[in-house]
Order: structure tokens, then C-alpha cells, then sequence
């Protein structure tokens, strides 16, 4: 590509890093990191009443997070800022004035009552909503009266009759509009703060975006955006518009569905790993072209492109997501997932918040237990309950191994041969159970399911002697031989 490519990420402050942002952000990302480009992450932040505090703040966090960095933005600076809209509303005045100049934008005193009056009665009558003819030419004297009376304009961009644009997007091909189905819309509101299809214009433009990679739900925006380029003379950027998520019911994810975690925060919040998150986003619509799934950043960078994007929309699995953290959590480092469970383990009251370095050893080896199994850190609060808990939880399973007649002798004779010992680690755990199986003549799931649902109330776990030592001597014999009491 002779051009340079520049793409952008452009949230605005209203609420958390989205699923589908964070995968835009990452399409942008990818593709400018491809093509030894630029990325850059601009705040469109001219919505007021949305605008929530610190909310882009913790979405660039957020992004960072993720691994997706930029060359530009408002923490980093850069040739084209400012990089958030309503720090640049005197740049937008200036070619808001031009297009007033020029006849190709006039001010309209309806008010937004009279407006949607106008549009009911169109539709009424089968009519495409358009701003009527008289809206667009206000004599002297009625502005003069319209003023009179307190009313502030808004200024509409007058729409060419008849007119065709097409939009050469490069997941969809071509796609075409024609200007009698939008009719004239507003670029700047009553109160000077420009509308989102003028501000993202003339930002693109001046900021030398080369490509905008956004969601499907902005295709519709597209033609307006190309008049306001035409207007101008500019030469607009490359579209691409990324087909929507949908949740596992094949319908678009809402924000009220609350069947799926949506917001990069919440899985952050879990213990899902950054990597685990981006392998899986970039599937949701891009395919690598071969049967392999897993790609660290480095890969995807080298391997991305449009043109295996996919048009059809992408379904948000939430297995596959707990199961891709789980392939990377496995081959992460014991250390690193411990300090990704401790506090998961505190908030569960499990563990103090300041911990000795014997009880840090213990934790990381209850960890090393569970690993393997984890789909997310915050499981192991559930997983590894019964080493904190002093009231054995018995599951529906082991509460049937609780009636097998064999289980108080071979209980009796584990807390006896185990009791006997003067050392406790897993060797001795080990040489214990075959001790009872000699003594008893019971072997396999008759000894050791007994021997786990006495002392950790599970019917299944993790390796038995390991789990053994874990809960330590006095824990294992005091609930052994509770069971064996209650049998009495």
C-alpha cells in the first residue's frame, strides 16, 4: 500500500471497554501494526449528557491491558491533537463556517417539536422523512422573528437530490445509497457542539486516517460522511465495518444481557489473562485460514488482514472463551497465577491480606493443585474452599459414598495407620493407603472415595495424597472421625 496507513480507535467516555470496542480497537490495531502503520486512539466525548468521569481513562487502562498501544492520543500526545472533540470545537466552527459560506450547510429554526411532527406525517403518508423545503430558506424577516421569539438554530448540511454514494467497503464490497432516502441532517446542534457525522469527518481528515475499521452499525452513517467529504473536496478514507457479535442465541448482544460478560473490566476482574482475550476476540470474525486457534499479539500482527474478515456476524461462545484462558492459565508460571488468586481468596475472607512467607507457600501449592483446572483465577475460591472452610460441604455424590457400608472400617483404619505416623508429606499418605488396603482388602474407589469424601466432603478432586497433606494431619483425622461418629 503506497499510502500510509493511520487507523484509529475512537470510544467515547460513556461506560466500560465493550466486547465489541476492545475488538475493534484490536482489528485497528492489527491492521496498522501490519502494515507498519500508525494506531491511534482518539475520545469522542462531544455527547454530554452520556459522558461519564474518568470513564476513557479506564478504558485506555483497559486497552493497555490488552497489549493495544498507540502512537497517538490525549495521554501521549501527538502532531494532530487535540485528540478529544470537545477540545477542538473552535477547529470544527471554522469548517462548519466554510460550508454556511459556501451555501452547502444553513441554519434551520424548527424546533425538534415541529421537526418531529414534520417526519410523523411523512410517515403517515408512505413518504421518506426529509427536511421540508422551507426550513431550508428563511427569509431576513423570519430569522429576524424566529430570533424574536428566543429560538436558536441548528445548523443542517443541505443534501443534493438524486445523488448516489458509494461505499467501497472492504468487507462488504460495494454498497449503495442514494440521497432521497436521508434527506438534509444536522451538523451542529443549538449549542455549537457538532454532531458525530461532522466531527468524526473532519477529524479523520485532519488526522490523516487512512482507514476506518468500525462496527456495522456505522455503515448507515457512512454516506452522509462521504457528502461532508465531497463538500469539502476531501478524498475519504478505506471503510471496513466489522459484522456485529451475537450472543449464543444468535441475537445481537445487548447490553442488558446479562448471559454474558461483556465489558474487558469484568473478565480483567475474574483473573482471565490479556492474551487469553485477544486470541479469542480476533477469532470473532477473523479467520487465520487454517485449523489453528491459538495466536500470541506477535502473530496476529504478522498474520491479519482484511481480506479474511468475515461479513457474517461472529457468536459470542463463552465456553470456547473459558477454555482458551484455560490453555493459556496452564502454561503460565505457578508464582504468577498465585498472585493472580490471592486476592480472590481475600475477598473471600479466606486468607488474611497480609500473608507470612509459610502461608504463601501453602496458598501457591493449593494453587498448583487447581491450575490445570481453571478456567479463570476467581474459580479457585469455589474450587479450593474445602482447605479454609472448618465445616466439611458434602456434594450430592459423596453424600451416597457416605452410606457404603465399607466406609467406617475404612476410615477407622486410616485415621489408625495415619495417627501411627511420625511424619506427614505425601510419601506417607501414600504408604498409609496401601497400610489400609492391606488391612482392610479394600483397593480402588471402595478405598479411596471414602477416604476423600471423609476429609473433604467432594467425591472427586485432585490427586488424593497431595489434597491430604494440603488440609494437614489434625484437619484430616478431626473429619474422619467425625464421619465415623455420625455413622455410630
Amino acid at each position: 500500500m503506497a499510502k500510509e496507513i493511520r487507523t484509529r480507535y475512537a470510544p467515547s467516555p460513556t461506560g466500560h471497554l465493550h466486547i465489541g470496542g476492545a475488538r475493534t480497537a484490536l482489528f485497528n490495531y492489527l491492521f496498522a501494526k501490519h502494515h507498519g502503520g500508525s494506531f491511534i486512539v482518539r475520545i469522542e466525548d462531544t455527547d454530554q449528557t452520556r459522558n461519564k468521569e474518568n470513564a476513557d481513562e479506564e478504558q485506555m487502562k483497559n486497552l493497555k491491558w490488552l497489549g493495544v498501544t498507540w502512537e497517538e492520543g490525549t495521554d501521549v500526545g501527538g502532531p494532530y491533537g487535540p485528540y478529544r472533540q470537545t477540545e477542538r470545537l473552535d477547529i470544527y466552527r471554522k469548517y462548519i463556517d466554510q460550508l454556511l459560506a459556501e451555501g452547502k450547510a444553513y441554519y434551520c429554526y424548527a424546533t425538534k417539536e415541529e421537526l418531529d411532527a414534520e417526519r410523523e406525517e411523512q410517515l403517515a403518508r408512505g413518504e421518506t422523512p426529509r427536511i421540508l423545503e422551507k426550513h431550508r430558506h428563511v427569509t431576513d424577516e423570519q430569522r429576524a422573528q424566529y430570533e424574536a421569539e428566543g429560538r436558536v438554530p441548528s445548523i443542517h448540511f443541505l443534501v443534493q437530490d438524486d445523488r448516489e454514494y458509494v461505499v467501497n467497503d472492504l468487507i462488504r464490497g460495494q454498497v449503495t445509497f442514494n440521497s432521497n432516502e436521508m434527506g438534509d441532517f444536522v451538523i451542529c446542534r443549538p449549542d455549537g457542539i457538532p454532531t458525530y457525522n461532522f466531527a468524526v469527518v473532519v477529524d479523520d481528515y485532519l488526522m490523516k486516517i487512512s482507514h476506518v475499521i468500525r462496527g456495522e452499525e456505522h455503515l448507515s452513517n457512512t454516506p452522509r460522511q462521504l457528502m461532508i467529504y465531497e463538500a469539502f473536496g476531501w478524498e475519504a478514507p478505506d471503510f471496513a465495518h466489522l459484522a456485529l457479535i451475537l450472543n449464543q442465541d444468535g441475537k445481537k448482544m445487548s447490553k442488558r444481557d446479562e448471559s454474558i460478560l461483556q465489558f474487558i473490566e469484568q473478565y480483567r476482574d475474574l483473573g482471565f489473562l490479556p492474551e487469553a482475550i485477544v486470541n479469542f476476540l480476533v477469532l470473532l470474525g477473523w479467520s487465520p485460514g487454517g485449523e489453528e486457534e491459538i495466536f500470541l499479539m506477535e502473530d496476529l500482527i504478522k498474520l491479519f488482514s482484511m481480506d479474511r474478515v468475515n461479513k457474517s456476524p461472529a457468536v459470542f461462545d463463552a465456553t470456547k472463551m473459558n477454555w482458551m484462558n484455560n490453555f493459556y492459565l496452564k502454561r503460565q508460571p505457578l508464582d504468577m497465577i498465585t498472585d493472580m488468586c490471592i486476592p480472590h481468596l481475600q475477598k473471600a475472607g479466606f486468607i488474611e491480606e497480609t500473608l507470612s512467607a509459610e502461608k504463601r507457600e501453602w496458598v501457591r501449592s493449593i494453587v498448583g493443585l487447581y491450575q490445570e483446572q481453571m478456567s479463570y483465577c476467581a474459580q479457585i475460591v469455589p474450587l479450593a474452599a474445602l482447605f479454609f472452610l472448618d465445616e466439611v460441604v458434602y456434594d450430592e455424590e459423596a453424600t451416597l459414598v457416605l452410606k457404603e457400608p465399607q466406609l467406617p472400617e475404612v476410615l477407622a483404619s486410616f485415621v489408625k495407620h495415619l495417627s501411627a505416623q511420625d511424619a506427614y508429606n505425601v510419601d506417607v499418605i501414600k504408604a498409609v493407603l496401601k497400610d489400609v488396603q492391606k488391612e482392610t482388602g479394600h483397593k480402588g474407589k471402595a478405598l479411596f472415595m471414602p477416604v476423600r469424601v471423609g476429609a473433604t466432603g467432594q467425591a472427586h478432586g485432585r490427586d488424593l495424597a497431595e489434597t491430604l497433606y494440603l488440609l494437614g494431619r489434625d484437619k484430616v483425622i478431626a473429619r474422619a472421625q467425625q464421619v465415623i461418629a455420625n455413622g455410630q
